[in-house]
């Protein structure tokens, strides 16, 4: 199976080395590494290895947490291929080709760009933070496949993008499309141990700039998501 696996470690010549060698050992098959951030001397990596379903994820931690200076942030499923260059410019792409689908496509596109768990498309009302209980009167317009009924949705005002980590909930990321009160959330189950790590910026401002782009591109239409089905005439 594909692990993400997320590190903090030392910016220091060796270092990554070190990790990926302890990765070997333990049976983890690196296919994929992407640098989220370096900064102050440290760096936070994301790596994409294939795991032996039979192996204990135990020892790959206890080696990760051998090396000096090395944290491990989280461990979790991913679901689909290591996402590459070009792959947001294909999903514009599709939503852009077949736009009455659009936000449908997206929907479904993102757990796998992100390595989430699943996502929705919801609209909210503006002062949906400020209403008791308001998380239930979310409209949700789509769904993808592997998203709960209804969706642990957090209380949050559709105003800017952000990563939101919440006691007994999953870490969720959220992006404004900037009308209708309409917000994707992606979120990342984060039950069990190990746990998945929450979004990192760099990954909120990917869904941004992915729900901005398609939010011109599909224009009106976002105004018709989550609206009620108009009856056909007998």
């Amino acid at each position: 199976m594909l692990l993400r696996v997320r590190v903090t470690l030392p910016d220091r010549p060796g270092t990554l080395g070190q990790v990926a060698r302890t990765m070997g050992v333990s049976g983890a098959d690196i296919v994929q590494v992407v640098v989220l951030e370096r900064l102050g001397g440290r760096a936070v990596d994301d790596f994409t290895v294939v795991w032996p379903g039979a192996a204990r994820v135990e020892r790959l931690l206890a080696g990760l947490a051998a090396i000096p200076g090395v944290r491990v942030d989280g461990v979790w499923r991913a679901i689909g291929a290591p996402t590459t260059s070009g792959q947001d410019a294909e999903l514009l792409a599709q939503v852009a080709a077949n736009p009455v689908d659009g936000v449908a496509t997206l929907v479904d596109a993102v757990p796998g760009l992100l390595a989430a768990d699943w996502a929705v498309a919801a609209v909210v009302p503006v002062d949906w933070a400020s209403r008791t209980g308001a998380a239930g009167e979310a409209t949700v317009g789509y769904a993808s496949w592997r998203a709960p009924v209804p969706p642990p949705l957090p209380e949050v005002t559709p105003l800017r993008a952000r990563a939101i980590s919440v006691a007994a909930g999953p870490h969720v990321a959220v992006a404004p499309f900037g009308r209708a009160g309409l917000v994707l959330v992606a979120a990342r189950e984060c039950a069990g141990t190990p746990a998945a790590a929450a979004f990192h910026a760099t990954e909120v401002d990917r869904l941004a700039q992915l729900v901005r782009a398609a939010a011109v591109i599909l224009g009106d239409r976002l105004d018709l998501v989550g609206a009620p089905p108009v009856a056909a005439r007998p």
